[in-house]
């Protein structure tokens, strides 16, 4: 052999190896890529980690206390606590002393503007519930004043 058809050899040798050396690439790109996108699509997934979720205080009422929600225990509490606590905090159910009036005024608020569900039977549960445990309070934010010394503005 000539050194020419040696050299041609070594030429179409080294370009395959380029050829193959940018295969190689190429596929390495490809699945940083795909794995970047989406890494649950990869087919060498390992076993996810079990999440473990504190259930301890899921129910326990404690003197007479929802621990989860801090409401009453009565009758109708698990119904409240269904029903309410799905969309809000129960925080909001303890701010708002109602008569059955405003509840039943409330509830058909919330389903007409915040897509609560129809309550069919459970609603009056609810609001007996309601407005038995936390009717409204008749004293105001303060105590009336009394025994004012009202004085002159001087301009």
């Amino acid at each position: 052999m000539s050194k020419k058809e040696d050299l041609n050899k070594l030429i179409q040798l080294a370009s395959k190896l380029v050829n193959l050396v940018l295969v190689i690439s190429v596929l390495v790109s490809i699945l940083v890529i795909y794995t970047t996108i989406d890494p649950g699509l990869m087919m060498f997934k390992t076993k996810p980690e079990s999440i473990s979720i504190n259930t301890t205080i899921k129910d326990e009422i404690e003197n007479g206390i929802h621990m989860k929600t801090g409401l009453i225990e009565a009758e109708g509490l698990m119904m409240v606590v269904n029903n309410c606590t799905n969309c809000h905090s129960s925080k909001l159910i303890l701010q708002n002393r109602m008569n059955a009036e405003r509840w039943n005024t409330t509830i058909k608020w919330m389903q007409e503007t915040q897509n609560l569900w129809d309550l069919g039977v459970n609603q009056e549960v609810i609001v007996n519930y309601l407005v038995t445990n936390y009717p409204p309070e008749s004293k105001g934010r303060r105590e009336k004043l009394a025994n004012i010394e009202w004085y002159d503005l001087e301009n």
